[in-house]
């Protein structure tokens, strides 16, 4: 099994529409997210990942699924349970999970009900 990188990363784990990915891919680019300026903050690894599967790809809003990466004997793991963000809010789960300014029950407590984070 090939390693991942120490920081976040976006994986696609479908194959099934190449036009959906290159779209996903302009949308989380976002000027507003410098992964230079984590890199240097996040010495540590990554603490949250992003998957691009076949929900994210075929659905309309391209709802990504956020995982908690980090491995820790203190935390229960059913406390960091995965759920979906939407592109333009990707940058936002990145920045406060991976520098510790919101806790990840923040963003899990305030998915809407279809288990999407859109925003606080």
């Amino acid at each position: 099994m090939t390693s991942l990188p120490g920081a976040s990363v976006l994986v696609r784990t479908w194959f099934g529409d190449d036009s959906a990915w290159e779209s996903l891919v302009v949308e989380v680019q976002t000027p507003s997210l410098s992964a230079d300026v984590l890199r240097e903050q996040q010495s540590d690894g990554a603490i949250v990942s992003f998957l691009a599967d076949e929900t994210t790809l075929t659905n309309a809003d391209h709802p990504i699924l956020a995982v908690w990466v980090l491995s820790s004997s203190d935390e229960d793991p059913t406390e960091q349970r995965p759920f979906r963000v939407a592109p333009f809010e990707l940058w936002s789960v990145e920045n406060n999970i991976n520098l510790g300014n919101i806790d990840w029950e923040d963003f899990t407590s305030s998915v809407e009900g279809d288990d999407v984070f859109r925003g606080f």
